[in-house]
């Protein structure tokens, strides 16, 4: 897996490639948490993300709740395959998805 991190005044956009798993989530965690610093805005893009499991699932729901304290969450760029497991597990109904 890959994260990309890109800034500007208003938010900060977390690009993803490869596979969200046990092994690659803790990663995007401690970005989330360290990196982010005090944005109002994260937009993370999952355009590069081919597999996401629990783990991942749980890092990104941490995120949600992190940011809704904050300021607002959003995925971008889901693909099918993604997609159908956020509908699955009913994280569809909790993150603001736009495609």
């Amino acid at each position: 897996m890959t994260i990309e991190i890109k800034k500007n005044p208003t938010e900060t956009v977390i690009e993803i490639a490869g596979r969200l798993d046990t092994i690659t989530a803790p990663a995007l965690d401690k970005t989330i948490n360290e990196d982010i610093g005090d944005t109002q805005n994260l937009v993370i893009d999952v355009k590069g993300m081919e597999y996401i499991s629990s783990a991942g699932l749980r890092v990104l729901l941490a995120a949600q709740k992190k940011m809704q304290k904050i300021g607002t969450m959003k995925l971008i760029n889901v693909c099918v395959s993604v997609m159908d497991v956020f509908e699955m597990t009913g994280f569809a109904d909790i993150f603001t998805i736009e495609n």
